[in-house]
């Protein structure tokens, strides 16, 4: 009786070639982190420099990479999703709390996530800087979708009479830019004092700009 020829499924110690590409992508973007946001840093590292810390062969770099530039894209967006979603998280759970809780609450989580590894600081805020063209446009695309968040949630505010109604863009932009440089240095060592502090500096920093003197609530 002739027996049938099973189909190939791919698998090699118990994993599928998907399964083993992931994994190989996993070890090359978490080599990344350590070099990149660590010594020697992005422009000091080599392709091979990043395979060996791999434990991987520059032949299976290019498999998955062009080149350096986009480990670095991916690190950046992967850095930067997850302190987005460390803030969204917080702004669900905070619900109907009064806006300063809120905002609290939403900053408190977002620098506890992105300052948890100094390392995702210096993707998300140095090594990224000055690279190409390319991922400027990148880095600013983000700076812009955390633009849109503090706007989306001041126009909301704003309806519910927590703060005066305007177009926020320019202030969120400048408030930003202080998050960013104030979160790096005091990573760095150059701020005295606690995360908390830091997040309370800003929180305040924000109801500031949305509740102008004179404004009352409700106005």
């Amino acid at each position: 009786m002739t027996g049938r020829l099973r189909q190939p499924t791919g698998r090699y110690g118990g994993k599928s070639a998907e399964e083993r590409q992931a994994e190989r992508r996993r070890r090359f973007l978490d080599a990344a982190l350590q070099l990149f946001g660590d010594s020697p840093g992005f422009r000091a590292t080599t392709v091979a420099a990043l395979s060996e810390a791999a434990g991987l062969s520059t032949r299976q770099f290019y498999e998955e990479f062009r080149t350096l530039e986009d480990v670095l894209a991916v690190l950046h967006l992967q850095v930067n999703d997850w302190a987005e979603e460390a803030a969204a998280v917080a702004l669900a759970e905070a619900g109907d709390l009064p806006l300063a809780q809120r905002a609290t609450a939403v900053f408190r989580a977002y620098a506890a996530d992105i300052t948890s590894d100094p390392r995702r600081i210096r993707i998300a805020f140095v090594e990224i800087i000055g690279v190409s063209p390319r991922l400027e446009e990148q880095r600013l695309e983000r700076r812009s979708r955390w633009v849109d968040f503090i706007c989306a949630e001041a126009t909301r505010a704003a309806a519910r009479g927590e703060v005066a109604p305007r177009d926020y863009r320019i202030a969120a932009a400048a408030f930003i830019g202080s998050v960013n440089g104030l979160l790096h240095d005091w990573r760095a060592g150059r701020v005295d004092a606690t995360l908390d502090e830091i997040v309370d500096e800003l929180v305040g920093q924000l109801l500031a700009m949305a509740r102008p003197a004179g404004w009352l609530p409700g106005t």
